[in-house]
Formats: structure tokens, C-alpha cells, sequence
């Protein structure tokens, strides 16, 4: 009994990497998103809005920045990576339910990349989009420049995989998870806010972790 205790400690973070990559892999290609439903050791869920998302790496990947800016601008992977990183522990909090706390997130402050642009006066806002064709969102530009909202290269002290919205997101650590729009390709600076993909199906523009949506979890802050 000691013995398969012993070898059950060992061989269970590998079971738990190896579950959550099957259905890492399985959600890419589920077009009704039943995979989503599923457990898994991580405490995430995979979620996608369209039946399949395009892979990108350091050769393909480029996330343009645009809008009302003096200096637009496109960065290839390296490029991001070359800036300065901050990382941030907090819990994650869906809106759906599930927590999964102290996750640790690495990238470059979103407020660094909107002063590299050089915001306009007349702008108010930023506006997200997503390279699987589909996701939006938006923050307010007071809500962009905070100092726990990053453009995100690591998750769990390790590169942010495909499954995960890699290999660059959105973290909003204070507001609900909606809000990290996974697979970052845009960033355009707005006069005002313009509402997301959930937001335009029900969910709430300004998303703090129980100050929103009808729920009182406890803050991620």
C-alpha cells in the first residue's frame, strides 16, 4: 500500500499535465464545447467560441496596436518577450463558478504598450480582438492603464499554451475571466467602450469579481 501511495504521488502530476493537454486537445476540436464541462486537475475549463482557433508561434505570431495613437505599432513574439515583465498571483474567478487560486501570470503591463503608442487625448478606451476571427472585448483606458492588467506571455511560470488562449492573452487579474481575452492578436485605443462577445449576449461591460453579474464571489484582489 505504501508503495502504490508512493508511486501515485509520483506519476500524478504527470496524469494531471497529460489530462489537461488531452482536453486541451480535444476542446480545439469541439464545435459544441461539451469538453468545457469536464474536470480536470488544473481547475480550468476550456472554453472556445468557434469550432477551431489557428496555432501561432514566434514565426507567425504579431499583435498589432492601433487606433487612436500617435505611434502604432506590431510586435512579433520575441518582441514582446524582450520588454519588461511583471508577474502576478492571483486567484482566477469565472463567472460560471470555478476558482482556481494563487496562478501566477507573467507579460508586459497593457499601460507600457499604450504609452509606447502614445495615447491621443480623444481616446477613452481599448478595444481587444482575438486571432481565432471571433472573440472581442474592451476596458475603459483608466481600467487598461491599471497596473494588475497585462498582456500575458506565461502562465503558472510557464509559456501560455494553446488551450489556455496562447501564446499571448489578455489578464485582467480584478475582473472575471471573460474579461482575458485568450489568443490577443489586437489592441486598437477607442473613444469609447465598445461591448465585447459576452457582453453583447447578456454579461455585464465592467466585470469585478463580485461587484458584477449578479454574483458575490470574493474578490480576486
Amino acid at each position: 500500500m505504501l508503495g502504490l501511495g508512493a508511486a501515485g504521488l509520483v506519476t500524478a502530476p504527470y496524469l494531471q499535465s497529460g489530462l489537461e493537454s488531452f482536453l486541451g486537445a480535444a476542446s480545439g476540436k469541439d464545435p459544441t464545447g461539451l469538453t468545457g464541462l469536464l474536470p480536470n486537475g488544473g481547475g480550468f475549463r476550456y472554453y472556445s467560441v468557434t469550432a477551431s482557433v489557428p496555432r501561432k508561434g514566434p514565426d507567425t505570431y504579431r499583435l498589432t496596436v492601433d487606433g487612436l495613437v500617435d505611434r502604432p505599432g506590431t510586435y512579433t513574439l520575441d518582441g514582446l518577450r524582450a520588454l519588461p515583465q511583471t508577474r502576478i498571483v492571483r486567484d482566477v474567478q469565472c463567472v460560471t463558478g470555478w476558482r482556481v487560486p494563487n496562478t501566477p501570470f507573467g507579460g508586459v503591463r497593457l499601460a507600457h504598450l499604450l504609452d509606447a503608442a502614445g495615447v491621443r487625448p480623444e481616446a477613452g478606451a481599448v478595444r481587444f480582438t482575438c486571432f481565432d476571427g471571433t472573440y472581442s472585448e474592451s476596458l475603459t483606458l483608466q481600467q487598461a492603464r491599471r497596473a494588475d492588467v497585462l498582456v500575458a506571455l506565461s502562465m503558472r511560470d510557464e509559456p501560455i499554451g494553446h488551450a489556455h488562449g496562447g501564446p499571448v492573452r489578455l489578464y485582467v487579474a480584478p475582473m472575471y475571466f471573460y474579461k482575458s481575452a485568450k489568443w490577443l492578436s489586437g489592441i486598437s485605443v477607442t473613444s469609447d467602450v465598445r461591448p465585447g462577445y459576452w457582453e453583447e449576449r447578456g454579461y455585464d461591460v465592467d466585470a469585478w469579481v463580485g461587484r458584477s453579474n449578479g454574483r458575490d464571489d470574493a474578490p480576486t484582489v
